[in-house]
Protein backbone atom coordinates (compact mmCIF):
# COMPACT_ATOMS: atom_id res chain seq x y z
CA UNK A 1 0.00 0.00 0.00
CA UNK A 2 1.57 3.66 -1.05
CA UNK A 3 1.59 5.94 1.31
CA UNK A 4 -1.00 8.15 0.38
CA UNK A 5 -3.63 5.19 2.02
CA UNK A 6 -1.75 5.16 5.28
CA UNK A 7 -3.70 6.03 8.15
CA UNK A 8 -3.27 8.98 10.89
CA UNK A 9 -5.79 9.90 13.63
CA UNK A 10 -6.81 12.98 12.81
CA UNK A 11 -9.79 13.33 10.89
CA UNK A 12 -10.94 15.91 8.41
CA UNK A 13 -11.93 18.57 10.54
CA UNK A 14 -13.80 22.08 10.39
CA UNK A 15 -10.75 23.27 9.58
CA UNK A 16 -10.18 21.34 6.44
CA UNK A 17 -13.65 21.58 5.33
CA UNK A 18 -13.56 25.64 5.22
CA UNK A 19 -10.06 25.19 3.26
CA UNK A 20 -11.99 22.61 0.94
CA UNK A 21 -14.40 24.72 0.30
CA UNK A 22 -13.33 27.89 -0.29
CA UNK A 23 -10.01 26.24 -2.30
CA UNK A 24 -12.84 24.46 -4.74
CA UNK A 25 -15.17 27.57 -4.91
CA UNK A 26 -11.83 30.27 -5.89
CA UNK A 27 -11.00 27.44 -8.33
CA UNK A 28 -14.02 26.80 -10.26
CA UNK A 29 -14.50 30.78 -10.61
CA UNK A 30 -10.96 31.10 -12.10
CA UNK A 31 -11.12 28.18 -14.41
CA UNK A 32 -14.37 29.63 -15.41
CA UNK A 33 -13.18 33.20 -16.23
CA UNK A 34 -10.29 31.49 -18.20
CA UNK A 35 -12.73 29.64 -20.27
CA UNK A 36 -15.90 31.68 -20.62
CA UNK A 37 -13.51 33.12 -23.13
CA UNK A 38 -13.46 30.67 -25.07
CA UNK A 39 -17.48 30.14 -25.18
CA UNK A 40 -18.10 33.94 -27.32
CA UNK A 41 -15.14 34.01 -29.30
CA UNK A 42 -16.84 34.32 -32.50
CA UNK A 43 -19.22 37.62 -30.81
CA UNK A 44 -15.22 38.67 -29.65
CA UNK A 45 -13.80 38.74 -32.92
CA UNK A 46 -16.47 40.94 -34.98
CA UNK A 47 -16.68 43.41 -32.09
CA UNK A 48 -12.73 43.87 -31.34
CA UNK A 49 -11.74 43.40 -35.07
CA UNK A 50 -11.99 45.76 -37.92
CA UNK A 51 -15.30 45.25 -39.62
CA UNK A 52 -13.67 45.17 -43.00
CA UNK A 53 -11.01 41.87 -41.76
CA UNK A 54 -12.43 38.88 -43.79
CA UNK A 55 -14.09 36.39 -41.15
CA UNK A 56 -11.51 33.81 -41.42
CA UNK A 57 -8.75 36.10 -40.33
CA UNK A 58 -11.58 37.42 -37.65
CA UNK A 59 -11.47 33.66 -36.22
CA UNK A 60 -7.86 33.37 -36.57
CA UNK A 61 -6.91 36.27 -34.62
CA UNK A 62 -9.20 35.70 -31.55
CA UNK A 63 -8.23 32.15 -31.37
CA UNK A 64 -4.36 33.39 -31.48
CA UNK A 65 -5.19 35.56 -28.51
CA UNK A 66 -7.28 32.95 -26.55
CA UNK A 67 -3.94 30.56 -27.63
CA UNK A 68 -1.78 33.36 -25.74
CA UNK A 69 -3.59 32.73 -22.43
CA UNK A 70 -2.17 28.99 -22.37
CA UNK A 71 1.48 30.37 -23.56
CA UNK A 72 1.23 32.70 -20.99
CA UNK A 73 1.43 30.05 -18.35
CA UNK A 74 4.52 28.63 -17.97
CA UNK A 75 5.76 32.27 -17.10
CA UNK A 76 3.42 33.27 -14.81
CA UNK A 77 3.25 29.98 -13.41
CA UNK A 78 7.45 29.65 -12.59
CA UNK A 79 7.03 33.41 -11.13
CA UNK A 80 4.04 33.02 -9.06
CA UNK A 81 5.10 29.43 -7.86
CA UNK A 82 8.59 30.96 -7.07
CA UNK A 83 7.65 33.34 -4.40
CA UNK A 84 5.44 30.53 -3.03
CA UNK A 85 7.92 28.73 -2.38
CA UNK A 86 9.85 31.58 -0.71
CA UNK A 87 7.12 33.59 0.67
CA UNK A 88 4.40 31.78 1.16
CA UNK A 89 1.20 29.74 -0.40
CA UNK A 90 -1.46 31.42 0.99
CA UNK A 91 -0.19 35.06 -0.45
CA UNK A 92 0.29 33.32 -4.18
CA UNK A 93 -2.65 31.59 -3.78
CA UNK A 94 -4.81 34.74 -2.94
CA UNK A 95 -2.87 36.56 -5.94
CA UNK A 96 -3.78 34.08 -8.49
CA UNK A 97 -6.85 34.94 -8.12
CA UNK A 98 -7.05 39.04 -7.91
CA UNK A 99 -4.81 38.00 -11.60
CA UNK A 100 -7.52 36.41 -12.88
CA UNK A 101 -10.54 38.69 -11.73
CA UNK A 102 -9.34 42.06 -12.28
CA UNK A 103 -8.70 41.16 -16.33
CA UNK A 104 -12.09 39.10 -16.29
CA UNK A 105 -13.59 41.90 -15.40
CA UNK A 106 -12.02 44.82 -17.34
CA UNK A 107 -13.17 42.53 -20.49
CA UNK A 108 -16.24 42.62 -19.59
CA UNK A 109 -16.33 46.76 -19.02
CA UNK A 110 -13.76 47.14 -22.29
CA UNK A 111 -14.46 49.24 -25.42
CA UNK A 112 -15.04 47.75 -28.40
CA UNK A 113 -12.95 48.08 -31.96
CA UNK A 114 -15.39 50.76 -32.85
CA UNK A 115 -14.52 53.30 -29.64
CA UNK A 116 -10.84 53.05 -29.25
CA UNK A 117 -9.78 51.23 -32.63
CA UNK A 118 -6.54 48.99 -32.74
CA UNK A 119 -6.29 49.43 -28.86
CA UNK A 120 -9.37 47.26 -28.34
CA UNK A 121 -7.38 44.13 -29.51
CA UNK A 122 -4.29 44.77 -28.19
CA UNK A 123 -5.89 44.93 -24.69
CA UNK A 124 -7.74 42.19 -24.91
CA UNK A 125 -4.54 40.32 -25.55
CA UNK A 126 -3.31 42.29 -22.58
CA UNK A 127 -5.90 40.64 -20.45
CA UNK A 128 -5.61 37.47 -21.92
CA UNK A 129 -1.86 37.49 -21.21
CA UNK A 130 -2.56 38.37 -17.61
CA UNK A 131 -5.06 35.58 -17.13
CA UNK A 132 -3.44 32.54 -18.52
CA UNK A 133 -0.35 33.86 -15.95
CA UNK A 134 -3.07 33.83 -12.99
CA UNK A 135 -4.31 30.54 -14.21
CA UNK A 136 -0.53 28.85 -14.33
CA UNK A 137 -0.01 29.70 -10.81
CA UNK A 138 -3.55 29.14 -9.64
CA UNK A 139 -3.66 25.60 -10.15
CA UNK A 140 -0.42 24.27 -8.95
CA UNK A 141 -0.57 26.89 -6.28
CA UNK A 142 -4.54 25.15 -5.20
CA UNK A 143 -3.22 21.46 -4.97
CA UNK A 144 -0.06 22.19 -3.25
CA UNK A 145 -2.01 24.41 -0.60
CA UNK A 146 -4.58 21.59 -0.54
CA UNK A 147 -2.48 18.77 -0.13
CA UNK A 148 -0.39 20.15 2.55
CA UNK A 149 -2.91 21.12 4.61
CA UNK A 150 -5.60 18.25 4.46
CA UNK A 151 -4.78 14.99 7.04
CA UNK A 152 -1.98 12.53 5.21
CA UNK A 153 -4.87 9.50 5.08
CA UNK A 154 -7.48 12.09 3.69
CA UNK A 155 -5.08 13.49 0.90
CA UNK A 156 -6.51 11.96 -2.18
CA UNK A 157 -10.18 13.04 -1.13
CA UNK A 158 -8.90 16.45 -0.63
CA UNK A 159 -7.28 16.68 -3.78
CA UNK A 160 -9.27 15.01 -5.64
CA UNK A 161 -12.33 17.18 -4.32
CA UNK A 162 -10.48 20.72 -5.35
CA UNK A 163 -9.65 18.75 -8.74
CA UNK A 164 -13.21 18.68 -8.95
CA UNK A 165 -13.87 22.22 -8.42
CA UNK A 166 -11.45 23.16 -10.58
CA UNK A 167 -13.14 20.94 -13.28
CA UNK A 168 -16.84 22.68 -12.23
CA UNK A 169 -15.57 25.80 -13.83
CA UNK A 170 -15.90 24.69 -17.28
CA UNK A 171 -19.76 23.36 -16.70
CA UNK A 172 -20.14 26.31 -14.83
CA UNK A 173 -19.01 28.32 -18.17
CA UNK A 174 -20.59 25.86 -20.43
CA UNK A 175 -24.16 26.34 -18.37
CA UNK A 176 -23.72 30.51 -18.85
CA UNK A 177 -23.27 30.42 -22.33
CA UNK A 178 -26.16 27.92 -23.16
CA UNK A 179 -28.42 30.42 -20.43
CA UNK A 180 -27.14 33.78 -22.25
CA UNK A 181 -27.63 32.80 -25.71
CA UNK A 182 -31.54 31.23 -24.64
CA UNK A 183 -32.38 34.44 -22.97
CA UNK A 184 -31.38 36.88 -25.39
CA UNK A 185 -31.37 36.72 -29.07
CA UNK A 186 -27.90 37.14 -31.53
CA UNK A 187 -28.21 40.78 -31.46
CA UNK A 188 -28.45 41.46 -28.23
CA UNK A 189 -25.64 39.10 -27.33
CA UNK A 190 -23.88 40.87 -29.65
CA UNK A 191 -24.58 43.92 -28.53
CA UNK A 192 -24.49 43.45 -24.63
CA UNK A 193 -25.24 40.33 -23.17
CA UNK A 194 -21.71 38.99 -24.22
CA UNK A 195 -20.49 40.97 -21.00
CA UNK A 196 -22.45 39.14 -18.61
CA UNK A 197 -20.73 36.66 -18.16
CA UNK A 198 -17.45 38.25 -18.12
CA UNK A 199 -18.70 41.36 -14.96
CA UNK A 200 -20.19 38.32 -13.27
CA UNK A 201 -16.71 36.34 -13.34
CA UNK A 202 -14.80 39.51 -12.58
CA UNK A 203 -16.91 40.17 -9.61
CA UNK A 204 -17.40 36.59 -7.91
CA UNK A 205 -13.79 36.35 -8.41
CA UNK A 206 -13.47 39.61 -6.24
CA UNK A 207 -15.61 37.66 -3.59
CA UNK A 208 -13.42 34.98 -3.80
CA UNK A 209 -9.93 37.05 -2.73
CA UNK A 210 -11.79 38.25 0.21
CA UNK A 211 -12.83 35.07 1.08
CA UNK A 212 -9.18 33.34 0.98
CA UNK A 213 -8.55 35.95 3.39
CA UNK A 214 -9.87 33.69 6.15
CA UNK A 215 -7.50 30.87 4.81
CA UNK A 216 -4.30 30.45 6.96
CA UNK A 217 -0.86 29.25 5.92
CA UNK A 218 0.14 25.85 5.13
CA UNK A 219 1.54 23.85 8.12
CA UNK A 220 4.25 22.04 6.32
CA UNK A 221 5.13 25.76 4.82
CA UNK A 222 5.41 26.91 8.35
CA UNK A 223 7.38 24.34 9.39
CA UNK A 224 10.28 24.85 6.92
CA UNK A 225 9.96 28.43 7.80
CA UNK A 226 10.36 27.94 11.21
CA UNK A 227 13.18 25.62 10.91
CA UNK A 228 14.52 28.35 8.23
CA UNK A 229 14.74 25.21 6.06
CA UNK A 230 12.84 26.97 2.62
CA UNK A 231 14.61 27.27 -0.78
CA UNK A 232 18.14 28.45 -0.35
CA UNK A 233 18.49 29.27 -3.96
CA UNK A 234 16.16 29.62 -7.19
CA UNK A 235 13.71 26.80 -6.37
CA UNK A 236 13.38 26.13 -10.01
CA UNK A 237 16.89 25.42 -10.85
CA UNK A 238 17.03 23.20 -7.59
CA UNK A 239 14.31 21.02 -9.66
CA UNK A 240 15.80 21.31 -12.98
CA UNK A 241 19.00 20.14 -11.61
CA UNK A 242 17.82 17.43 -8.56
CA UNK A 243 14.24 16.28 -9.77
CA UNK A 244 14.05 15.81 -13.00
CA UNK A 245 12.41 12.43 -12.62
CA UNK A 246 9.77 14.03 -10.84
CA UNK A 247 9.27 16.93 -13.62
CA UNK A 248 9.09 13.91 -16.72
CA UNK A 249 6.13 11.75 -14.02
CA UNK A 250 4.23 14.99 -13.87
CA UNK A 251 4.65 15.94 -17.34
CA UNK A 252 3.43 12.44 -18.71
CA UNK A 253 0.07 12.74 -16.77
CA UNK A 254 -0.61 16.42 -17.81
CA UNK A 255 -0.24 15.16 -21.33
CA UNK A 256 -2.60 12.54 -20.63
CA UNK A 257 -4.79 14.89 -18.56
CA UNK A 258 -4.69 17.52 -21.16
CA UNK A 259 -5.26 14.97 -23.59
CA UNK A 260 -8.77 14.23 -21.77
CA UNK A 261 -9.91 17.23 -21.03
CA UNK A 262 -9.02 18.82 -24.67
CA UNK A 263 -10.56 16.08 -26.94
CA UNK A 264 -12.98 14.51 -24.82
CA UNK A 265 -14.74 17.77 -23.32
CA UNK A 266 -13.73 20.47 -25.08
CA UNK A 267 -13.49 19.25 -28.94
CA UNK A 268 -15.97 16.18 -28.66
CA UNK A 269 -19.44 18.55 -28.71
CA UNK A 270 -18.10 20.34 -32.38
CA UNK A 271 -17.16 16.70 -33.77
CA UNK A 272 -20.66 15.40 -32.92
CA UNK A 273 -22.49 18.21 -34.59
CA UNK A 274 -19.81 18.44 -37.73
CA UNK A 275 -19.23 14.27 -38.71
CA UNK A 276 -22.12 13.06 -36.72
CA UNK A 277 -24.96 15.37 -37.53
CA UNK A 278 -25.89 15.97 -34.31
CA UNK A 279 -27.95 18.92 -33.16
CA UNK A 280 -25.99 21.80 -31.17
CA UNK A 281 -28.54 21.50 -28.53
CA UNK A 282 -28.24 17.79 -28.11
CA UNK A 283 -24.34 17.48 -28.25
CA UNK A 284 -24.20 20.37 -25.16
CA UNK A 285 -26.54 18.84 -22.98
CA UNK A 286 -24.84 15.87 -23.48
CA UNK A 287 -21.49 18.20 -22.90
CA UNK A 288 -22.76 18.98 -19.57
CA UNK A 289 -23.89 15.82 -18.47
CA UNK A 290 -20.19 14.59 -19.21
CA UNK A 291 -18.96 17.43 -17.43
CA UNK A 292 -20.49 16.94 -14.39
CA UNK A 293 -19.90 13.50 -14.19
CA UNK A 294 -16.44 14.48 -14.61
CA UNK A 295 -15.96 16.29 -12.02
CA UNK A 296 -17.87 13.10 -9.53
CA UNK A 297 -15.04 11.33 -10.87
CA UNK A 298 -12.71 13.11 -10.04
CA UNK A 299 -13.78 13.19 -5.98
CA UNK A 300 -14.40 9.43 -6.56
CA UNK A 301 -11.18 8.31 -7.56
CA UNK A 302 -8.88 10.85 -5.71
CA UNK A 303 -11.42 9.06 -2.37
CA UNK A 304 -10.20 5.73 -3.83
CA UNK A 305 -6.59 6.36 -3.49
CA UNK A 306 -6.93 6.72 0.17
CA UNK A 307 -8.67 3.85 0.27
CA UNK A 308 -7.06 1.01 -2.02
CA UNK A 309 -3.68 3.26 -2.80
CA UNK A 310 -3.04 5.23 -5.93
CA UNK A 311 -1.59 2.40 -8.15
CA UNK A 312 -4.52 0.32 -8.13
CA UNK A 313 -6.55 3.35 -8.45
CA UNK A 314 -4.49 4.51 -11.32
CA UNK A 315 -5.17 0.79 -13.07
CA UNK A 316 -9.18 1.35 -12.75
CA UNK A 317 -9.56 5.17 -13.47
CA UNK A 318 -7.39 5.04 -17.01
CA UNK A 319 -8.12 1.84 -17.49
CA UNK A 320 -11.60 2.57 -17.74
CA UNK A 321 -10.79 5.43 -19.78
CA UNK A 322 -9.50 4.17 -22.45
CA UNK A 323 -12.09 1.36 -22.58
CA UNK A 324 -14.93 3.81 -22.28
CA UNK A 325 -13.75 6.18 -25.13
CA UNK A 326 -13.65 3.37 -27.52
CA UNK A 327 -17.33 2.42 -26.37
CA UNK A 328 -18.26 6.17 -26.68
CA UNK A 329 -16.71 6.93 -30.22
CA UNK A 330 -17.68 3.48 -31.61
CA UNK A 331 -21.11 3.99 -31.15
CA UNK A 332 -21.44 7.65 -32.07
CA UNK A 333 -23.09 6.93 -36.02
CA UNK A 334 -26.95 6.50 -35.43
CA UNK A 335 -27.09 6.99 -31.88
CA UNK A 336 -30.04 8.00 -30.18
CA UNK A 337 -30.19 11.27 -28.10
CA UNK A 338 -30.77 9.47 -24.53
CA UNK A 339 -27.67 6.98 -25.22
CA UNK A 340 -25.66 9.62 -26.50
CA UNK A 341 -26.29 11.44 -22.88
CA UNK A 342 -25.48 7.84 -21.08
CA UNK A 343 -22.35 7.21 -23.10
CA UNK A 344 -20.68 10.66 -23.01
CA UNK A 345 -21.73 10.83 -19.12
CA UNK A 346 -19.76 6.82 -19.33
CA UNK A 347 -16.73 8.43 -20.40
CA UNK A 348 -16.90 12.06 -18.60
CA UNK A 349 -16.98 9.81 -15.58
CA UNK A 350 -13.90 8.17 -16.09
CA UNK A 351 -11.96 11.45 -17.34
CA UNK A 352 -11.93 11.91 -13.59
CA UNK A 353 -8.46 10.19 -13.90
CA UNK A 354 -7.09 13.38 -14.00
CA UNK A 355 -7.60 13.74 -10.42
CA UNK A 356 -4.04 11.28 -10.03
CA UNK A 357 -2.11 13.78 -11.92
CA UNK A 358 -2.12 16.28 -8.83
CA UNK A 359 -2.48 13.53 -6.56
CA UNK A 360 0.68 12.72 -7.73
CA UNK A 361 2.89 15.91 -8.99
CA UNK A 362 2.26 17.36 -5.97
CA UNK A 363 4.52 14.89 -3.63
CA UNK A 364 7.16 13.50 -6.42
CA UNK A 365 8.67 17.33 -4.82
CA UNK A 366 9.82 17.87 -1.44
CA UNK A 367 8.37 20.14 0.58
CA UNK A 368 10.94 23.17 -0.20
CA UNK A 369 10.56 23.21 -3.98
CA UNK A 370 7.31 21.50 -4.47
CA UNK A 371 4.87 24.46 -5.62
CA UNK A 372 8.09 25.24 -8.07
CA UNK A 373 8.60 21.66 -9.07
CA UNK A 374 4.55 21.06 -9.93
CA UNK A 375 3.91 24.17 -11.14
CA UNK A 376 7.27 24.09 -13.92
CA UNK A 377 6.48 20.10 -14.99
CA UNK A 378 3.03 20.89 -15.07
CA UNK A 379 2.92 24.17 -16.85
CA UNK A 380 5.28 23.42 -19.22
CA UNK A 381 4.16 20.29 -20.27
CA UNK A 382 0.45 21.47 -20.57
CA UNK A 383 1.80 24.63 -22.82
CA UNK A 384 3.24 21.98 -25.26
CA UNK A 385 0.35 18.86 -24.91
CA UNK A 386 -2.46 21.25 -24.73
CA UNK A 387 -1.37 23.83 -27.32
CA UNK A 388 -0.46 20.68 -29.67
CA UNK A 389 -3.60 18.13 -28.97
CA UNK A 390 -6.02 20.12 -30.87
CA UNK A 391 -3.85 20.40 -33.75
CA UNK A 392 -3.04 16.43 -33.71
CA UNK A 393 -6.50 15.01 -33.09
CA UNK A 394 -8.05 17.64 -36.13
CA UNK A 395 -5.02 16.21 -38.20
CA UNK A 396 -5.48 12.60 -37.48
CA UNK A 397 -9.59 13.20 -37.51
CA UNK A 398 -8.91 13.59 -41.54
CA UNK A 399 -7.77 10.00 -41.80
CA UNK A 400 -9.71 8.48 -39.15
CA UNK A 401 -12.83 9.04 -37.16
CA UNK A 402 -11.69 7.12 -34.10
CA UNK A 403 -8.71 9.19 -33.61
CA UNK A 404 -10.42 10.78 -30.54
CA UNK A 405 -10.44 7.33 -29.25
CA UNK A 406 -6.74 6.22 -30.02
CA UNK A 407 -5.47 9.25 -28.72
CA UNK A 408 -7.00 8.90 -25.65
CA UNK A 409 -6.04 5.19 -24.36
CA UNK A 410 -2.95 5.89 -25.90
CA UNK A 411 -2.24 8.53 -22.84
CA UNK A 412 -4.62 6.06 -20.85
CA UNK A 413 -1.73 3.63 -21.14
CA UNK A 414 1.28 5.95 -20.42
CA UNK A 415 -0.70 7.09 -16.97
CA UNK A 416 -0.93 3.34 -16.26
CA UNK A 417 3.05 2.72 -16.96
CA UNK A 418 3.54 6.01 -14.72
CA UNK A 419 1.93 4.18 -12.16
CA UNK A 420 4.23 1.32 -11.81
CA UNK A 421 7.11 3.74 -10.70
CA UNK A 422 8.00 3.62 -7.05
CA UNK A 423 8.10 7.98 -7.32
CA UNK A 424 4.51 8.05 -8.61
CA UNK A 425 2.95 5.86 -5.78
CA UNK A 426 5.15 6.39 -2.51
CA UNK A 427 6.17 10.58 -3.40
CA UNK A 428 9.94 11.56 -2.80
CA UNK A 429 11.60 10.55 0.25
CA UNK A 430 14.24 11.47 2.40
CA UNK A 431 17.35 9.81 2.03
CA UNK A 432 17.82 9.11 5.64
CA UNK A 433 13.95 7.38 5.12
CA UNK A 434 11.43 9.81 6.57
CA UNK A 435 8.61 10.26 3.73
CA UNK A 436 7.81 13.98 2.96
CA UNK A 437 4.25 13.08 1.83
CA UNK A 438 1.86 16.37 2.12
Amino acid sequence: MDSSAAPTPRPLGRDDYKTLSLAALGGTLEFYDFVIFVFFTKVLGHLFFPPTMPDWMVQLQTLGIFAAGYLARPVGGIIIAHFGDKLGRKKMFTLSIFLMSLPTLVIGIMPTYATIGIAAPLLLLLMRVLQGAAIGGEMPGAWVFVAEHVPKHRYGFGVGTLTAGITGGILLGSLIAILINKVFTPEEVSDFAWRIPFVIGGVFGFVSVYLRRFLGETPIFKELAAKRELASEMPVKTVIRDHRLACLITAALTWSLSTAVVVVILMTPNLLQSAYGISASAAMAANCVATLTLTIGCILFGYLVDRIGTRLTMLICWGGLAVTSYIFYLNLPGISDGQLMFNYGLVGFFCGSIATMPIVGVRAFPPAIRFSGLSFAYNMAYAVFGGSTPVLTQLWLQQDRLAGAHYVAAVSILAVVVAMMPLAVRGWQERKGGASLA
